[in-house]
Formats: C-alpha cells, structure tokens, sequence
C-alpha cells in the first residue's frame, strides 16, 4: 500500500508544478516537498515547510507562496483541508473517507504491513556483540545484541537481504590465555593445589567448562606436556564456552546466520592475500621486528603494527582481513557494525585501510553504542569488572524477562547512555512502558474476544460512519509505522521503534477511553462493527511493532 506520506509529498509537488504551469510561481527545480508530521496535531495530519525554503530563490513572501500552493492543490487529493500559519507553513488535513479506508487495507496486509518497496535493495551484512569467546555473556553486551537486532529485522522489512554475523575472535593472545586459564580449574578440580595466575580468567563461567570437560574426560589432560595440554584443553573448552554464549543470546531472543571464525581467515590463507595487497601497495614496512601499516600515508597522524614482533597479527590486523573479506570474498553491498563505544578510536584508521584496499569505505556503517548505567531502588552505578559487580546477561533476562531488557534497551538512541531501572522493569503499570505497550495488545485481543463470545461478525462493518476525533487519530498513527520504518532504516537507529509504539499504544488507550466498541445494544451493533474493524487493524500494528522488537504479543497479561 502507498504510504500517506508520499501521496501527500506527490500532491504537494503537483500543486508545486500547477502553479509554475499557471504563472503563479517563478520557474525554480524542488524534488524534496519538505512534509512533516506536525506534534501539535491541532496543526494538520501534515505540514509542510517548503514555502519558507523557497522564499529566499523565489524572492516572495512564504506566506504568498503557501497560499498559492494550497490553492493548486490537486482536486482528486488525498488532503481534504489546507491551512497557511505563519511565518510560512502549509498545514494539511486527510480526508476522513481516504483515512477509513485504510482501516481495510492493513487489515489486508496483514503481518507485512509497514514493510517497504525500496527500489534499491542491498545484500547487507550487520555484525554485533562478537565478545571473545573467553567466558560467558554479561548485561555490558546486551544492549548491542538488541540494538542489533532489532536493526536487522528493521532492514529486512524495508526490502533489504540481510545477514546477521558473530565474529569469534577464536586465535590470538586472549585465546592462549583462554587455555591456560581452563587448563589451572581443570587441575584444581582434579585436587592439585595450584593458583590461578594473575592475568588469567578468573571468571566462574571457567570454572564450570573445566568441570564438564573433567566429567567427561577424567584426568586425560594430566598426562600431557604443558603446553599440549593448554593447546588440547583449549580446543575443547571453546566450542562449549560457544555453546555457552548462544544461550545467553537465544535468552534474548538473538540468533546468528553466521558464526564467523577469526582462525579461518589465516587457515583459508585470506589474511595472507590482505597483507600481500596492502604491501603491494607500498604500504607495509618492517620495523623493529614487526610489520607496520604505514597508516601516516593514508592520512592518519601515526602509522600501526599489523604483526607483533611474535608473529602474532593484532586486532587491527585482523579486523583488516576481516573485513577485506566481507567486501572482496563475500560481496555485502554494505556492512553495519555494532561495537562499543570504547571503540571509536579504531573507526578512522580502519577505513584508510580499507580506502587503501579500493574498497568504499563509505559502505561500512558503525554504530558505536554507548554504556549502561543500571538503577535498583536509589542506587545507580555503571557495570565494571574491575569492580566485580558484573551480571550475567541471562541472569538479567531471568530476573525482568525478555521482553523488559529489549524493550528498555532499544528506548535510547545508542549514542546516548542508558540509565536501566531495574525495578521500574518488573513493574505492572502503566509507568513501565514494556507493560503498557503490551496491555495494550492485550486489551485489543480481549475486545476482539468479546465481540467472538457475542457473535459479531464485523467483517461487513462499514467504517465511513466512524466519526470520533480519537478514531481519526488512532488510524493517523497507524499510518506511521512504514515511515518509522524508513527513518529507522535510514538512520540505523532502532530507538524510534519503542517510542512509535508507546504513541500507538496511548492513541488507542485514548481511543478505547472514549469510545465503546462492543455495545450490548442492538441499536449499536453498526457501530461495534466498524469499531471493531478499527481494533483488529491496530491489533495488527502494534503486534507488528512489537514482533520487529523480538517481543511477545501477549493477548492476555
């Protein structure tokens, strides 16, 4: 279905052309018409600004060119009413009957109402959380696992082929230190008295791996060499600290497509084809022993290690590879990272290199996402684990439930800190934003319940008799959805998704305090139809809204 935002932009364009047709208007080229949803609603359905754009160009008052544009509106529009406000807007008004009808057409969408048909759809990749696979997840990755993906829902309903990516940093120092970590529990448990390092994992989520492994292995790893046994524990322990972690996610409703492995870009020999086309390019040099990006002819103030005097490349090296290999291997038009926000130094220096590899940097999107601070009665401190006051993430998840950490956690824009009300959470008010989106499910689903207990059939209602102001309003809101879509998509930026659905939430609560839906009259019965109509169409919005989320719809609380 076309969205009304751009029936009413095509309208306005038309009144645009009639005018300059007619002479009323100097001859000058727009392709944008500038419309917005005003907040004040006593201002139209729409607004546009484009008057007060074109004043300077067309040397006219915007108040005479508002005018004139409201006056070539097209006769078959949509826009039923048209208001000039100073300095220089032009409110709009829908026509009610064009509103009612969309009532049927979402209700005919069904589950794919909102999505968009972009003409230009993109193979994109978005990779997020990619925490070592040293130890379990804990409430510090949770948000970017949600931000994420909800993004990558939010893509797929704009038409877009998306591929949701884990990256295991499975090689490398943290890996050895990983093993030897394992290898010391492993002996504890076994009876040897013997430290824990201090540079180890002290983590208990370790200690549990070791436990396993020695419930199914015995002392096996005593009988090796040192070494050998780090090395032999290791690659035992990884895959269950994996196995691991994709509880934790799937505890937050997050799944991968891809778990891609560090280790096999060096096995697959891709991080040696990167390495050779970055020294092709002159842009390697020894240096004390280790290879160095020469990051100073790329612009940037210092050049960078790629391989440790070790033989060990670095995280910068790999990440490289890594992503030489999401664009040259794999071919992703575009590719989104999730990282934390303690990463923004390494953005600049890893688009040079990939500049230098011909590869468009402007295709690699980053949403840094910023800390969480949580809050439980007065108290509120951000998560360390220097202070070892980490929680694991499926403990979070057990304590408010699923629904509550990704509703909260996509309520902020990532670029903003997030204060994370525990208590607020595990509320059942209307104060708690998750409870009050989902009530307000619960309530549609308990009317539509009601007319079935009843025996009406609504199916024949006829909408053009709805007439209250908080109908009007609650149709206008659900028109919104495909253009959240679009700003969310465009701005990768998943926070507008549970503002929209707490304004669609209230628009119906306001719809259902002032208007009876299922009557016990008789006379009512055309009415309740039509009523009725209108509920299911926003049952099916805000269950859309809250299935982007990867929350549940509940039709009872």
């Amino acid at each position: 279905m076309t969205r009304a935002s751009e029936i009413v932009s095509r309208d306005l364009l038309k009144a645009f052309d009639s005018a300059i047709e007619k002479g009323d208007l100097p001859r000058t080229n727009i392709s944008d018409a500038a419309i917005e949803r005003p907040q004040n609603t006593d201002h139209g359905d729409f607004a546009t600004s484009l008057p007060l754009k074109l004043a300077s160009d067309m040397k006219m008052s915007p108040m005479v060119i508002a005018e004139i544009l409201s006056r070539h509106l097209p006769k078959e529009s949509i826009i039923s009413e048209s208001q000039v406000a100073p300095p220089g807007f032009l409110n709009l008004t829908l026509d009610p009957k064009w509103l009612f009808s969309q009532i049927h057409l979402i209700r005919n969408a069904k589950t794919a109402y909102g999505n968009l048909n972009l003409s230009k759809r993109k193979k994109i990749q978005i990779e997020y959380v990619s925490a070592n696979p040293t130890g379990r997840l804990h409430v510090a990755h949770a948000r970017g696992a949600v931000i994420g993906s909800a993004l990558a829902n939010l893509l797929k309903a704009a038409g877009h082929t998306v591929e949701e990516e884990y990256y295991l940093n499975d090689a490398g120092n943290q890996i050895e230190k990983f093993n030897k970590s394992l290898l010391v529990r492993y002996k504890q448990i076994a009876g040897l008295d013997i430290e824990l390092p201090e540079d180890s994992y002290p983590g208990e989520d370790i200690s549990d791996v070791a436990k396993t492994i020695w419930d199914e292995e015995g002392d096996r790893y005593l009988q090796l060499d040192e070494s050998e046994a780090e090395i032999s524990i290791g690659s035992k322990g990884i895959p269950k600290m994996i196995e691991g972690i994709k509880e934790d996610l799937e505890s937050l409703r997050v799944q991968f497509d891809e778990w891609f492995s560090e280790t096999s870009l060096y096995t697959q020999g891709q991080f040696e084809t990167c390495m050779k086309s970055l020294k092709n390019k002159g842009l390697t040099t020894d240096r004390d022993g280790a290879k160095w990006l020469i990051s100073t002819k790329l612009g940037e103030e210092k050049d960078n290690v790629l391989i440790r005097t070790s033989g060990t490349p670095t995280y910068f090296a790999s990440d490289i590879a890594y992503h030489f290999n999401k664009f040259h291997q794999r071919n992703f038009a575009e590719v989104i990272d999730v990282w934390g926000a303690d990463h923004q130094g390494q953005i600049g220096r890893l688009r040079s290199a990939l500049d230098a590899l011909e590869i468009d940097s402007t295709k690699l999107k980053i949403i840094l996402v910023q800390m969480v601070r949580f809050k439980k009665g007065e108290t509120s401190e951000k998560l360390s684990k220097r202070k070892g006051n980490v929680i694991p993430l499926i403990d979070l998840v057990n304590e408010i439930g699923v629904d509550a950490c990704r509703f909260l956690f996509l309520s902020r824009s990532n670029e903003s800190q997030l204060e994370f009300d525990l208590d607020l959470a595990k509320q059942q008010s209307s104060e708690n934003p998750v409870y009050y989106v989902q009530y307000g499910h619960a309530r549609i689903c308990s009317i539509l319940r009601l007319a079935e207990e009843r025996n009406i059939d609504f199916s024949s209602g006829d909408v053009s008799i709805l007439r209250d102001p908080t109908e009007l309003s609650l149709i206008n809101k659900m028109l919104e959805l495909p253009d959240v879509i679009e700003t969310s998509v465009g701005n990768l930026e998943a926070h507008h998704l549970p503002h929209y659905s707490m304004e669609l939430a209230t628009a119906f609560h306001t719809f259902y305090q002032n208007c009876r839906v299922v009557s016990s009259e008789k006379s009512d019965l055309p009415i309740s139809k039509a009523r009725l109509l209108l509920v299911d169409a926003a049952r099916l919005v805000l269950g859309r809204c809250l299935k982007l989320m990867n929350m549940t719809a509940p039709d009872k609380m």
